[in-house]
């Protein structure tokens, strides 16, 4: 045991199929975000319409995670990861094939659901994983759903670059999600049952906490990503064809931290980490709005990526951890409650920066991300 924190072991075969799944589930998604224009223009949908048909991607999340929360307590995560994978890997196709907007509403559910059935089941499996191994391993897992996204729309970009039709663009990354859960479905852990949670129930204690810091961060991170650029126009930092550079350092930057994030953690501890990196968001943002010329703002960007790498992962993992209700549930309303602070989130930094400025939103996110560092402690102690 002692010989894991110093010498990491080979990669186990669960560990790895972990990462298959975060890596395949990272994939399915990013695959769809080059897609999109195309689906748009086969229906020829307006952008209202086309905005409410990506809320029902948002909503199948959103009911799908606590189901799978409840379902992964009960029966083990296998099936679920499994289950979520599956539905990715068949419907992505047929998002380019649907050929009216109830279709494709309908599809975007149920690819919304698949999508949150994996994200909890993997995150339930990732957290068994690490508490078998006795040393931290979620940010390595989150790295790979990373890596996935970056291949993900990559591939799909590419291949749409070398003339292959949206349609058979997708059906590309389909099967290389199917590939990577292929390899990974022999090697999930078959858990055994535990005893029946009940059916509905809300986080609480140290849950609740954990689950409120992660909403902030992910809040954090859709912020940069739906209004990162916007920032950087407003500020007149960038022209509005390069304002996408930032949200493309915070992701290198995350991605990078993510890879290390392991060794950092158990170097580190939770409660280094998670002050830290909160401290780090905070100092990031403040470059973000404040910081004089390009150099110190993309720095900004960079410190946000490099300071909120790790806190989600820590966050599930302690929620794996905690006594207070069974793991499965745990992790689903976290996630869930995160992912509502990525839907949620860019509504409330649109409302506050009409009333007073993009600046001033960002700015209210560092008294957020306070919290994060005051209750740095409480986690660790879980």
């Amino acid at each position: 045991m002692t010989a894991l924190s110093d010498t990491p072991p080979a990669l186990s075969p669960p560990a790895l199929a972990t990462r298959l799944a975060f890596f395949a589930a990272g994939f399915g998604m990013a695959a769809w975000a080059p897609l999109i224009p195309f689906a748009k223009a086969r229906l020829e949908a307006s952008d209202a319409t086309f905005g409410l048909l990506l809320l029902c991607l948002g909503v199948g999340s959103l009911i799908a995670m606590p189901v799978t929360g409840y379902l992964s307590a009960q029966r083990g995560a296998r099936g679920m990861v499994l289950l979520g994978g599956i539905g990715i890997v068949m419907v992505l196709p047929l998002l380019l094939l649907a050929e009216s907007v109830v279709t494709l509403g309908a599809l975007l559910f149920v690819f919304g659901a698949a999508l949150g059935t994996i994200d909890v089941a993997m995150n339930v499996h990732g957290a068994e994983v690490e508490r078998r191994a006795a040393r931290p391993m979620m940010s390595g897992f989150h790295a790979m759903w990373s890596v996935g996204g970056i291949a993900g729309a990559g591939a799909v970009t590419l291949a749409l670059t070398l003339g292959l039709s949206p349609q058979a663009a997708a059906a590309l990354g389909a099967v290389c999600a199917a590939l990577a859960l292929a390899f990974a479905a022999p090697r999930l852990l078959r858990a055994q049952a535990g005893a029946t949670p009940p059916a509905l129930v809300r986080p609480r204690g140290v849950v609740l906490l954990i689950a409120v810091l992660a909403a902030i961060v992910f809040l954090v991170e859709g912020a940069i990503l739906d209004w990162g650029a916007l920032l950087n126009v407003e500020r007149a930092v960038l022209e509005q064809a390069q304002a996408g550079l930032g949200f493309l350092v915070f992701s290198v930057a995350m991605t990078v931290a993510r890879l290390a994030g392991d060794r950092l953690v158990a170097r580190l501890g939770v409660l280094r980490t998670l002050a830290g990196g909160g401290a780090g968001v905070m100092v990031g943002l403040g470059l973000m709005v404040a910081g004089p010329g390009l150099g110190t703002v993309l720095a900004g960007f960079a410190l946000v990526g490099l300071g909120a790498a790790n806190l989600v992962p820590v966050l599930i993992s302690a929620a794996g951890r905690q006594q207070v209700m069974p793991p499965g549930l745990a992790i689903a309303a976290v996630t869930t409650t995160g992912y509502g602070g990525i839907l949620l989130g860019p509504a409330l930094i649109g409302f506050i920066a009409q009333v007073t400025s993009l600046a001033v939103a960002f700015g209210a996110l560092i008294g957020l991300m306070l919290a994060v560092v005051l209750a740095a402690r409480r986690i660790a102690r879980v």
